[in-house]
């Protein structure tokens, strides 16, 4: 699962208003069913809620039921086993009702531990969690303590397992026990209270403070305590992080959804990009080490995901063409259990907006094992491959909300821009990067004050049709894949993005009666090429729309774009593309931030 995990235990609070607020922040993470249980240390009573659907029902379920209680955990769901309903949401508890349990991760082994272990428990749910919350209830009941039962859980557990569990026992009812193993878990440190959080975005109203969690460890957090225990059992101590994020950022504030808020960013995004980067009349600041590395590198090999993996597309062009490096950019997934034949002196760039996804953090640590050097490009410092990588650098892009992400793909192309240029010969490639890196700010800020003849556009062209098309060629061709999975993604119209040059082998057939193709072209030699591309489908009655820029536009083009560098084009051009994506869902009257079936960090595989 990719689900939301926050838990509250303090004197003197009631928990259910932080645990749902906390909710609402996780819901990028999944949004099929919600629960929380909470437990009332004064009163000596306890309640557990759950309803399907988004957590603003829960919300309405929990304020009818007047739920009190100083300490509690809560779930947000994205389904995995079993489909969204009560009975499958989280917490999961006991049969006795004693344990209750929240759960991100897939327990690979569930059902060979149910078979040998609970043969006589009548289960109420379809998942993995409620087999792990049930044995957890039976090792107690052979005497374990409940850490010991936890410890021996995890044990049990086969390697391909991932787990964050946050657990609640009755008889302590102000204590939580944690662990984790491939999904993020982190404790949040108050003054006379403790959280825990799958992310530290839902509970920075509350603490700045964090404790990180690694792989194999057990915690037990109480009020005013927090122990912490290696896979072995042993006490160990571990400082706790300052995150320097302002609450707010993680708002809406007047925006109706979170994607627009991303969009309208993604200048200000650049602008701190070079001024965290390229603060000394424009020369690169990255560090030494990761320059020595990559140059002495032979091939340097992207992986990432997504739309991470559009990215790293992009940034293969810029360390070719600039620095001169061989580059190849694969799929996370694939390279995990099909690793190429690597060059003698690979060296690995990891792009991930969360840090944590899991299908990357497998390549990783597969390359760690083979004793690669590795950088990870991340939106979020302190994760998982932040810290497993040989170095790390932030995207700071802020919070990222939104399932579909912008700003964070802008950020991951920028930040390849500069390290390419850090590699560079600078005399040789005649630019200064810290100046077209602002002229480009500046004009994605146009795109964005003018968005409203977009939305137009999306009402148009796109929102009535079963089916789109984005053609491009070369920088181009690595953009119109992440156009085309913006739109898919959040308007759910079935789109292809592909090289101008392929229609006629194959996609052509595809093209029917006013069928929207929307052509990006920024390169002068393959403008023409791609225009010619275009009218093979006008022919067969395509609705076109061609987004260019200045140096080859011409009176018949739709929206032209500032000239910029060529290489840096797609930090330009995807801004129209994402907009589009964005009106196309809003005027179909759909959850722009959440759609269907998807979460946005990705921690299983």
């Amino acid at each position: 699962m990719f689900c939301g995990i926050v838990g509250f235990t303090g004197k003197n609070y009631q928990s259910a208003p932080i645990l749902l607020k906390g909710l609402q922040k996780l819901e990028y993470r999944g949004y099929d069913s919600a629960g929380l249980f909470v437990s009332d240390q004064a009163l000596g009573t306890d309640q557990l809620v759950k309803e399907n659907g988004r957590v603003s029902e829960l919300e309405k379920l929990v304020s009818s039921k007047n739920v009190t209680g100083n300490a509690g955990i809560a779930h947000t769901r994205w389904a995995t086993h079993g489909v969204p309903s009560v009975n499958n949401a989280h917490p999961h508890v006991s049969a006795d009702g004693r344990f209750y349990l929240v759960h991100n991760g897939v327990i690979e082994n569930y059902i060979e531990l149910k078979e040998n272990y609970l043969k006589n428990v009548e289960f109420h749910s379809d998942t993995d969690t409620e087999v792990a919350v049930q044995l957890i209830d039976k090792f107690v009941k052979d005497g374990l303590t409940t850490f010991e039962a936890l410890k021996k859980l995890i044990s049990l557990l086969d390697n391909n397992s991932a787990y964050g569990f946050l657990l609640m026992d009755r008889e302590e009812p102000e204590r939580m026990y944690v662990a984790k193993q491939k999904s993020p878990l982190l404790i949040g440190i108050g003054s006379d209270f403790n959280v825990v959080t799958s992310d530290a975005v839902a509970m920075l109203d509350q603490t700045h403070d964090f404790i990180e969690l690694h792989d194999g460890e057990i915690a037990i957090v109480d009020p005013d305590n927090v122990q912490l225990f290696a896979a072995n059992g042993d006490a160990i101590s571990r400082e706790a992080f300052h995150l320097d994020i302002d609450a707010t950022e993680t708002d809406k504030g007047a925006y109706p959804f979170y994607m627009l808020k991303e969009i309208d960013e993604q200048p200000v995004v650049i602008r701190q990009l070079i001024s965290r980067y390229l603060p000394k009349d424009g020369q690169p600041q990255i560090g030494e080490g990761i320059v020595k590395d990559m140059l002495a590198a032979d091939r340097i090999y992207i992986i990432a995901a997504g739309t991470s993996y559009h990215a790293g597309l992009v940034g293969a062009r810029l360390f070719e063409r600039w620095a001169g490096i061989p580059t190849e950019v694969h799929v996370s997934s694939e390279f995990a259990y099909e690793q190429p034949l690597l060059s003698e002196k690979p060296f690995f760039i990891f792009l991930s907006q969360s840090g944590e996804t899991a299908d990357s953090r497998e390549v990783l640590q597969n390359i760690n094992a083979q004793g690669f050097k590795s950088l990870t490009l991340t939106n979020v410092e302190k994760s998982t491959l932040w810290r497993e990588a040989t170095y790390a650098l932030p995207l700071l892009a802020g919070p990222e909300i939104a399932v579909a992400s912008t700003k964070a793909y802008v950020a991951q192309v920028t930040l390849q821009a500069i390290l390419a240029y850090a590699l560079a010969d600078r005399e040789q490639l005649h630019l200064n990067l810290e100046q077209e890196l602002s002229k480009i700010a500046i004009a994605i800020q146009g795109i964005i004050d003018d968005k409203e003849q977009l939305q137009e556009v999306a009402k148009n062209l796109l929102v009535e049709s079963p089916n789109a098309f984005f053609i491009g060629r070369g920088i181009d061709s690595t953009v119109v894949l992440e156009a085309a999975l913006k739109l898919k993604e959040i308007s759910y119209v079935q789109t292809e993005g592909f090289a101008a040059g392929e229609l006629k082998h194959g996609t052509l057939a595809l093209i029917e009666e006013d069928t929207p193709v929307i052509a990006i072209m920024t390169q002068p030699r393959l403008a023409g090429l791609v225009r010619g591309n275009l009218a093979e489908t006008q022919a067969r009655g395509s609705k076109t729309y061609t987004i260019v820029t200045q140096k080859i536009a011409t009176e018949e083009d739709d929206l032209v774009l500032p000239d910029v560098n060529e290489l840096l084009t797609p930090l330009v051009s995807v801004v129209p593309a994402q907009l589009l994506a964005y009106y196309t869902s809003l005027e179909r009257g759909l959850d722009v931030d959440h759609p269907r079936n998807l979460a946005k960090s990705v921690t299983v595989q």
